[in-house]
């Protein structure tokens, strides 16, 4: 589903990623319609601007992936702003692309996004990581007193983890420990179902917070 408030860039995108043979289910001009639209067309990915009327970007954002963390959001923005990149990634998107970029790397960058790759535009992915070893730094919530047991992680999840919180790429985690894309895909669905976590954000913030990405 694409989501731009400018018809003549919005159908652009569209048709290019229809002419690319991916399944273009719905498209939206304002916030309030690429909510309703979204709950009704279902996406698997979402390419979404920042700047809309009646509900601004991150608000979308962050909306569609609680009502569905499933959803796979690729912002695709104007503005490289550090505070706009930061805003989008801790409302839930996977991945922040300029406008500049060529069809080439849309196309990738949505292919990508859809398997829940972190795509950046280069330059981005290093302020990210930043941010998330700030947040990790942050005191976390005092632990309740019947608060349960962390869940244990096989080894192969733990390393999978490690992995995450370092930046790399689920290709990139494939090649290293020589195993398939969707056998990594499917270690972070089940880490995440076991930390009862909803995204990749809150998964990196966890390793971070527990020293994996210096291990």
């Amino acid at each position: 589903m694409v989501v731009d408030d400018h018809p003549m860039w919005r159908d652009a995108v569209a048709r290019d990623l229809a002419e690319a043979g991916l399944d273009v289910v719905a498209t939206a001009g304002d916030g309030e319609q690429a909510v309703r639209r979204a709950a009704a067309a279902d996406p698997d990915v979402l390419v979404l601007d920042l700047n809309l009327p009646l509900k601004p970007g991150v608000q979308v954002c962050k909306e569609l992936v609680a009502a569905d963390p499933r959803l796979r959001v690729l912002v695709l923005s104007a503005s490289g702003e550090h505070a706009d990149v930061l805003e989008a990634v801790k409302s839930g998107a996977t991945g922040y692309l300029l406008k500049s970029a060529s069809t080439a790397e849309l196309l990738d960058a949505v292919r990508r996004t859809a398997v829940g790759d972190p795509v950046f535009t280069p330059g981005l992915a290093g302020l990210v990581l930043g941010e998330y070893r700030r947040l990790a730094s942050e005191p976390a919530p005092a632990a309740g007193r019947d608060e349960p047991k962390a869940p244990q992680l096989t080894e192969r999840e733990t390393e999978v983890l490690r992995l995450v919180a370092k930046g790399l790429s689920y290709k990139q985690i494939a090649e290293r420990l020589v195993i398939s894309h969707r056998t990594v895909q499917n270690h972070v669905q089940n880490t995440l179902g076991k930390l009862q976590l909803h995204n990749r954000v809150e998964l990196v913030r966890y390793a971070i917070e527990r020293g994996l990405d210096d291990a």
